[in-house]
């Protein structure tokens, strides 16, 4: 093939991927739907996977942090091998079912949290080990594997089994079956925190302006969820001390900072709520 030949062979691979989800949408929203549930009663999403998987969970949660507010003990990736595998592969780890149950234990899980299981194979004993373990503690169960009858699937609540046929490099299954996931994890995260309160509209209302392009952005979300001005969002903004949610219910509501973080308590986070 010439490399002409190839990027379009990948490009008519790659359509097939959310077609290929989109069978699977009614697993993904009771997953959703037990997150959001786990998340109100104080529980945790917990990803886990070996390999491309697994740095695919750890991204997932990793990002939750920066773009909702959230601490990251509320969505944690864990990853067969732990920190190490994220970068070099990690002999052995995926096959030990034990390990994957020893990680959850040393996460103290409990009967509010959520663990999704990711394996594109559809097989990993690390996952399956950890899955096992969830289940007979309580804790809720949701398996993304990449093919159908996956052995990953026996072993959950809520399995979701996506498959995207073959690979263009066969076998590599960070391509569309990880491309799959990531749209998957994305669904899940997203929906979930929107579920609590994490968005008004579509704005990222709990963003952490952690640098100088996220304080920026701060002040253009106050300004699209309020119509305000530049000035008086940049004003608002460090009148709430930088909490752009704070800063939106002050001016929606003509409200100080204590009277707007009250409503905002009330409303159990929902900027709509405060209205």
């Amino acid at each position: 093939m010439s490399v002409n030949q190839a990027v379009k062979l990948m490009n008519q691979e790659d359509h097939k991927v959310a077609a290929a989800v989109a069978e699977q949408l009614p697993q993904i929203e009771k997953v959703v739907e037990a997150t959001i549930a786990g998340f109100k009663k104080g529980g945790r999403l917990i990803y886990m996977g070996a390999g491309t998987s697994g740095r695919l969970g750890v991204l997932d949660a990793a990002e939750c942090v920066p773009t909702f507010g959230v601490e990251p003990e509320m969505v944690v990736g864990l990853i067969a091998g732990g920190e190490k595998a994220m970068t070099v592969a990690v002999e052995g780890a995926e096959d030990d079912a034990e390990l994957g149950a020893q990680d959850l234990k040393d996460l103290q899980l409990n009967d509010r949290d959520v663990v999704v299981g990711i394996a594109a194979s559809g097989r990993t004993p690390y996952v399956i080990g950890g899955l096992d373990y969830a289940r007979s503690i309580g804790a809720a169960t949701g398996t993304v594997a990449c093919n159908k009858e996956a052995e990953i699937s026996k072993h959950a609540d809520m399995p979701i089994e996506v498959d995207c046929g073959p690979e263009f490099l066969t076998g590599s299954t960070r391509l569309k079956s990880g491309t799959a996931q990531k749209l998957i994890l994305n669904m899940i995260s997203t929906i979930s925190m929107i579920g609590i309160g994490k968005v008004y509209n579509n704005l990222m209302v709990d963003v952490k302006p952690t640098n100088e392009k996220l304080v920026e952005r701060s002040k253009r979300i106050i300004m699209q969820a309020t119509e305000a001005d530049y000035e008086t969002a940049a004003r608002y903004f460090e009148a709430a001390e930088q909490n752009v949610k704070l800063a939106i219910v002050m001016i929606l509501t003509n409200s100080d900072k204590a009277a707007a973080s009250e409503k905002l308590v009330q409303a159990e986070g929902f900027v709509k709520k405060t209205l």
